[in-house]
């Protein structure tokens, strides 16, 4: 489209003095929104202008109009800002791809110079925030997020996790007055130096792990107690599958290993040869059939030839286990079910296959034998969990785990009197914390001093006050979690361009 001013003055960029005189006119070619699906085009005619100002050191300007175009920029103002939206959401490349589908081509590069460009909105210092670490590159480098905790949005983006860094951001935003964070020292140290007079609140499921990793270690000097209350769970557990189990009969021959997967996969490959011949059909090319398909390039040809599935057949020659299978049911039945040792005798037999054969017809016949070993295997034994998960069981509630778990904790605590002082603590403590009962705090620290918690109580002496706040004020660092999760989902769309002023914008803006 071909446009012009309709206004009969301008004025001087200068000394802003409007002006009537006309010197001279030149065309601007802008890219503007499409139309219709077309690409937008504007020859946009601008005048030259003279100054009527005698002491303006401008002699001639052009007309300046803003609200279309910015001066020496090739698209309106309006395809910018849509093309800068489409940046924010969908990243550099793939926003290009996308921006070129709507009928507005666009660069990847010129996409992240929008971004860029536009500056950042004036932040408004929050009452509550949140800090936390997020990871560049995790164990080697980290930055930090502040979220408005109020309003549920992050306001900031800081290049490292250093107590500086935090205290100068505090420092340069006065007015902040409580600050939730996790247990890590330079958090704690930087909020003291930028904001003296805000109320440190400690994250709460940061001391619920943090007492989970105490018992944890207390648990790892009771690895025999474990070991031995895992056996039992597991004993008490094959009792029960034994009992619930019917008469054992004898089991019938394991079918031939192409006996059973034979329909199965004839249907495969009728599926897949209707859809390698349903995108054939569309168009695609032979290439990108077979990749997205997963099939050899060359079958897909071949199928795509013949114009219907190969007649695909294959003589059922059984397994060459089954001549000895009369001696395998017997040992069997003789309790014998060691894979490997029935692959040795076989093979004194004369067997010449390999164990992996073997082991696959042993695998159906453990499977239709359902009070066999390798059943009962499958419902009654329990292996020793690890020592995380161990600290978690002694302390959960006893609704939230099985029976088996249930057992293996009752076992547990019956073995060690020390362990069942150190597992009511961290009961109580993690009940405290849940239903924040700050008045219990002391007392519970005072009967931990004498335990193997004393270690974990000492480090909660150290940071009581922020505790003490956790277990009164409904604010925590959960939130703070989340943004991090939308952050690293903005980081992984970037295809490694995610510097981190252009993260910053992208974040910042998003929210």
């Amino acid at each position: 489209m071909a446009v012009r001013a309709r206004a009969t003055t301008a004025a001087c960029p200068v000394c802003r003095h409007p002006s009537r005189r006309v010197h001279s006119r030149y065309s601007r070619r802008l890219g503007d929104l499409p139309w219709q699906g077309r690409v937008g085009q504007l020859d946009l005619q601008v005048r030259r202008f003279r100054c009527a100002a005698v002491e303006c050191p401008r002699r001639i300007f052009a007309e300046r109009l803003p609200a279309v175009a910015l001066p020496k920029v090739r698209r309106t103002v309006r395809l910018s800002e849509a093309q800068r939206r489409i940046a924010l959401g969908a990243g550099g490349e793939a926003g290009a791809r996308l921006a070129a589908c709507l009928a507005m081509p666009v660069s990847g590069d010129t996409l992240l110079r929008l971004i860029r460009a536009a500056p950042l909105p004036a932040l408004t210092t929050p009452r509550v925030i949140g800090i936390d670490d997020w990871s560049w590159r995790r164990g080697q480098r980290y930055g930090t997020i502040v979220v408005d905790l109020e309003r549920n949005r992050p306001i900031d983006l800081l290049p490292d996790r250093h107590a500086e860094t935090v205290a100068a951001w505090l420092k340069a935003h006065p007015g902040v007055e409580v600050v939730a964070r996790d247990r890590a020292g330079a958090y704690a140290d930087g909020i003291r130096a930028g904001a003296p007079n805000a109320v440190q609140v400690s994250d709460r499921w940061h001391l619920l792990r943090n007492l989970g990793d105490a018992l944890a270690g207390v648990l790892d000097r009771h690895h025999h107690d474990l070991r031995a209350a895992s056996k039992a769970a597991a004993g008490a557990t094959m009792e029960i599958s034994t009992a619930a189990a019917p008469s054992p009969t004898t089991p019938p021959l394991p079918a031939p290993a192409a006996e059973l997967p034979t329909a199965d996969r004839h249907g495969v490959r009728k599926a897949r040869f209707d859809e390698v011949m349903a995108l054939h059909g569309q168009g695609w090319p032979m290439k990108r059939i077979a990749r997205t398909l997963g099939v050899n390039r060359k079958t897909a040809r071949a199928w795509v030839r013949a114009g219907e599935l190969p007649v695909w057949s294959q003589r059922d020659r059984g397994s060459a286990v089954d001549r000895h299978a009369v001696y395998l049911r017997q040992r069997w039945g003789e309790g014998c079910h060691n894979a490997v040792r029935l692959w040795q005798e076989i093979q004194e037999r004369g067997f010449r296959g390999q164990l992996r054969t073997v082991q696959r017809w042993i695998r159906r016949l453990r499977d239709a034998s359902p009070t066999s070993v390798g059943a009962v295997g499958l419902m009654g034994t329990w292996k020793m969990p690890s020592k995380r998960r161990a600290a978690w069981l002694v302390v959960a509630d006893p609704e939230t785990i099985d029976a088996t778990e249930q057992r293996f904790v009752d076992a547990l605590l019956a073995s060690s009197e020390g362990l069942t002082t150190v597992t009511e603590l961290a009961r109580a403590f993690s009940t405290m914390v849940r239903r924040q009962q700050a008045d219990r705090l002391d007392g519970w620290l005072a009967a931990a001093r004498e335990t193997a918690l004393a270690g974990f109580a000492d480090g909660l002496v150290r940071d009581l006050a922020a505790i003490r706040t956790a277990l009164s004020l409904p604010w925590s660092t959960g939130p703070v979690e989340g943004q991090i999760s939308r952050l690293k989902t903005i980081k992984r769309t970037m295809c490694g361009r995610a510097k981190f002023d252009l993260l910053r914008h992208r974040v910042l803006e998003a929210a």
